[in-house]
């Protein structure tokens, strides 16, 4: 069955963090309609449920964890690999 979900994440800091997030998750299987919701840190998506797992370890990825998963120095790695994706999402 395919649901709306949504994840909240972090380090999301202007539309170059949604271009770069919205062409990621055009390339997950499965997943349509993604919508980043920059008020509340969200990225709404449809798919399956099977499919949050992808959808979480891309965002990851992309410097943009889900909210409370990571801490120390991976947060601090994850937040630098968000300014380059922002970077990417911005010239693209």
């Amino acid at each position: 069955m395919v649901d709306v979900m949504q994840i909240e994440i972090e380090n999301l800091k202007c539309g170059g963090c949604e271009k770069s997030i919205l062409n990621g998750l055009a390339k997950v299987e499965g997943v349509s309609d993604v919508h980043v919701d920059h008020a509340r840190n969200l990225v709404q998506y449809t798919g399956l449920a099977t499919s949050r797992t992808a959808v979480a370890e891309k965002l990851r990825s992309m410097g943009y964890p889900e909210k409370g998963t990571i801490s120390g120095i991976p947060a601090g790695l994850a937040n630098a690999k968000s300014y380059v994706s922002c970077a990417i999402g911005r010239v693209s």
